[in-house]
């Protein structure tokens, strides 16, 4: 994808200066390269709804052992809670304070065919709320109404908890099967990414010329100093107040964790990993450990959260789309959501942002602009999300017994 990044935005900018203007380019843009960035971004819309539903239920539906655990599996909810808001708001405080994306507006009108969801802004607070419910969520999936259906996702996730009978059992293995075939078509998609993302941004450099990939690399630096922060600043700020471990310690005994991570840029592939640094290295509780980082490779995904908190709000300015302070709280409450419901998968949370564009009125192929440069992005916030699990491990951990007896 960066090597598409690379090939469509050079020729773009080169396109731009030689012919900007010329009915040549006009043309090739139109019948060329603006179809097929439209029908790569059409392949990921096809999948958000049944990616972001069925992850969204077996991501809750998988803390069915927190009845079983107790404290445990309350202490890691609330832990995944807090520190995901934490991590969120303080991606949406950088992108507001810097503003990377102002100062390049792109029309809407001639953006993508594939129509955005309405704003929840044209809604008051009493209907968004009472909206929130679907009478029919067979008609919020047409609709592409994606509040609803995350409401109806988690009802399932927690129907799937509450129901102990072997039915119930099979039905969540069903929703497990059909994300795993979503999840291989998502990698299909992906492997034509280069291309799509190749046409996208030749797209919309040979409008625009050097202005966007300006843009693009204020993007990657407010991602990369919020993941910094949380990485660097809240987590050892958690882990020496309420952990009670030295950050030293603990990022000495975390590296292999870390190093895997960030080559992969899966949290599920780091698991076993993981697993072992936390009973060799930090010397955690196995029935702690194996709990909290189980949960968590699917359920604590904080860089994840942080980073569709900032690309939604980063693809708004660049598009000059004004969000109000309940439009960004719905963000920050959905990021949450999506933090939990996002697979532990390279280029998992895509399905997450195309939904979050949609609903605050982003043309689908905003997406498309920050592909190139995902994959850096991926293995960092993959990073941050092990690095977040390890840590609720600790914290979860503090004052319990070595062994799961007493």
């Amino acid at each position: 994808m960066l090597v598409g990044l690379v090939v469509g935005a050079g020729l773009g900018v080169v396109a731009h200066a030689w012919l900007g203007g010329h009915p040549w380019l006009d043309a090739f843009v139109h019948y060329v390269t603006e179809p097929l960035g439209d029908v790569f971004l059409r392949l990921l819309f096809m999948l958000v709804v049944p990616v972001v539903m069925s992850s969204l239920a077996i991501g809750i539906a998988g803390l069915r052992d927190l009845r079983a655990l107790g404290r445990i599996g309350l202490r890691t909810l609330a832990f995944t809670v807090v520190v995901s808001a934490i991590a969120v708001l303080l991606g949406i405080v950088m992108v507001n304070t810097i503003r990377p994306g102002e100062g390049l507006a792109i029309d809407l009108a001639g953006a993508t065919a594939i129509p955005p969801v309405a704003a929840p802004a044209e809604r008051s607070a009493i209907e968004l709320f009472v909206e929130l419910v679907p009478s029919n969520v067979f008609a919020a999936m047409a609709a592409g109404d994606m509040l609803p259906l995350i409401v109806f996702a988690a009802l399932l996730g927690v129907g799937l908890v509450l129901t102990r009978t072997p039915d119930a059992r099979r039905f969540e293995e069903v929703l497990r099967g059909l994300n795993d075939v979503l999840l291989r078509l998502l990698q299909l998609v992906i492997r034509v990414a280069p291309l799509g993302v190749a046409c996208l941004l030749f797209t919309k450099t040979a409008q625009l010329g050097w202005s966007l990939l300006g843009q693009l690399a204020s993007y990657v630096g407010v991602v990369l100093g919020a993941l910094a922060i949380q990485q660097l600043v809240v987590y050892p700020l958690v882990l020496r107040g309420i952990g009670g471990m030295s950050p030293l310690r603990f990022f000495r005994g975390a590296r292999d964790a870390m190093l895997t991570a960030f080559a992969t840029a899966s949290s599920s592939a780091t698991l076993p990993t993981s697993l072992l640094v936390a009973e060799r290295e930090l010397a955690l509780p196995p029935h702690v450990s194996r709990f909290v980082l189980t949960v968590g490779a699917t359920a604590n995904q904080n860089g994840t959260a942080l980073f569709e908190g900032i690309t939604v709000l980063f693809l708004a300015q660049l598009y000059d789309v004004e969000l109000s302070l309940g439009q960004q709280v719905i963000v920050v409450l959905v990021c949450i959501l999506g933090g939990i419901g996002t697979a532990g998968v390279p280029a998992g949370s895509l399905p997450v942002i195309v939904m979050l564009a949609g609903m605050i009125g982003v043309p689908a192929e905003g997406v498309g602009i920050v592909l190139g440069v995902d994959r850096l992005l991926d293995m960092c916030r993959t990073t941050l999300n092990v690095t977040g699990d390890l840590v609720a491990a600790v914290v979860v951990a503090r004052g319990e017994p070595a062994t799961d007896d007493g």
